[in-house]
């Protein structure tokens, strides 16, 4: 039997205390890697727990699923002194578990309606092991009302226990931006809520060590719910707007990246930068748009914000064929150079990513389309279904066109000159990734597209 359910700050204001406590973190998504690293920094025994085995097996052999060195060193340290573990089996971890954070993804079908069996299997197999007086936090975005609902009956069900008599439970989406150094995860904000007093309690008690910043506690676990989904849902409108405003720019020849600058320097504006959709905004705004569909209510801003950035993807490929066409290149039998295969600059993840889906639709047209990442072997992305090439030197030989899909450091030193060589023919980069110098482009004699840059075409 565990106390964690009871737990209070007192019991954990010592090394000595939490090393008595392990906590379990379900989900290998990389905030779930970066909370399961800094519980281990605090002195909790860790289990990762992932039902990949290819990602479990990763992680043993000492590597990180994101392009932070120092990190990864960080992890063998704590992998090597035994407080942090990795396994597949979730009943294991969670009959050895006192807290049980869990990271697991709500998924989106191809109907874009959400799909929470990986949530609802993840829950059988947690409350067939988890033990009395735990506590379980939910970490992920959630549907509303769907903590107390869903998640809480899977687990009482499969436990044969009940929630604030027997386990506590919480919900804490936790927040960090991809595009944030790891550093500063423990000083992010974060907001709290839970089925009754207690479980409160001690979520904060658990969430205090490990966050430095303010955390926020809402009494209404469906509210708290309903702040994550507004947030990102939010999010997702604003960079609808940022994408019409691109498209305006390309064809009336300016430049949203200069204005995005400007703005930013006169009024204090963040724009938001125009980009196809990938994050958390999106699937907010689907589980959003699924629940008012059952209540009955419209959202149509929110539903035209999902269709403007759901047709970004297409936008993307009328600027490939564009800068094609620009070259006097037919658009069959093209060959196309894409680089990039990460969902985010810099990291070694595939979640959300959308180039799998630039890749069919320009083979769909016909287009010879070769891929490189720098983040993965060939073998990696061989065996994921792209059309890879060992070396960015094979990658852009005899290209006709050159699309850079996210902003990876290495490719904002790509060497231009060099890469005309290669290509040794009429070549467009097509920059979806915010990364090239127009000027330069055009300079070294490249046809340039770039999303939101309505300058220096032909």
């Amino acid at each position: 039997m565990s106390v964690a359910m009871a737990i209070e700050e007192k019991d954990l204001d010592s090394l000595e205390k939490r090393q008595k406590f392990t906590v379990g973190v379900i989900g290998c998504t990389r905030n779930g890697l970066l909370f399961a690293y800094f519980l281990a920094e605090a002195g909790f025994r860790t289990i990762v727990v992932d039902k990949n085995y290819s990602i479990i097996n990763f992680l043993r052999s000492g590597n990180v699923p994101f392009l932070e060195p120092e990190l990864k060193a960080l992890l063998k340290k704590h992998t090597k002194n035994g407080y942090l573990t990795f396994t597949n089996d979730i009943r294991e971890a969670s009959s050895k578990s006192d807290v049980i954070f869990l990271f697991v993804q709500t998924l989106i079908d191809r109907k874009k309606k959400p799909n929470y069996s990986h949530i609802e299997k993840a829950c059988k197999e947690l409350g067939a092991s988890m033990r009395k007086g735990c506590l379980i936090i939910l970490a992920s975005t959630i549907g509303l009302g769907l903590t107390e609902r869903l998640i809480k009956e899977k687990l009482e069900n499969a436990s044969g226990m009940r929630a604030k008599i027997d386990f506590g439970l919480a919900y804490s989406p936790i927040r960090f931006s991809p595009e944030s150094s790891f550093k500063n995860f423990a000083t992010t904000p974060q907001s709290v809520s839970a089925v009754n007093e207690q479980s409160l309690k001690s979520a904060c008690a658990i969430l205090n060590i490990v966050i430095k910043a303010e955390i926020v506690r809402i009494e209404n676990i469906k509210t708290a719910e309903a702040v994550d989904l507004f947030e990102n849902a939010f999010h997702d409108v604003n960079i609808a707007l940022a994408n019409e405003f691109a498209q305006f720019c390309e064809k009336a020849g300016i430049d949203f990246i200069e204005i995005q600058n400007i703005a930013k320097g006169i009024s204090n504006s963040h724009l938001p930068t125009p980009r196809i959709t990938k994050e958390l905004a999106s699937k907010a705004s689907l589980l959003l748009l699924d629940e008012a569909l059952m209540m009955d209510v419209r959202f149509p801003l929110l539903t035209l914000a999902r269709k403007v950035n759901d047709e970004m993807l297409r936008h993307a490929l009328h600027l490939i064929i564009d800068g094609l066409r620009a070259c006097d290149k037919t658009v069959r039998r093209a060959k196309v150079s894409i680089l990039g295969v990460s969902s985010h600059s810099n990291m070694r993840a595939l979640y959300s990513s959308s180039t799998r889906k630039l890749v069919n639709l320009l083979e769909r047209k016909g287009m010879a389309v070769r891929v490189y990442d720098p983040l993965f072997s060939y073998k990696e992305l061989i065996e994921k279904g792209y059309p890879a090439e060992r070396t960015l030197k094979e990658t852009v030989e005899q290209t006709d066109c050159l699309v850079i899909t996210v902003g990876h450091d290495q490719f904002k030193r790509l060497n231009l000159k060099k890469i005309k060589i290669l290509a040794k023919k009429s070549v467009a980069i097509v920059d979806i990734g915010h990364i090239i110098d127009p000027v330069k482009a055009v300079k070294e004699g490249f046809i340039y597209r770039g999303l939101g840059r309505g300058i220096l075409t032909k």
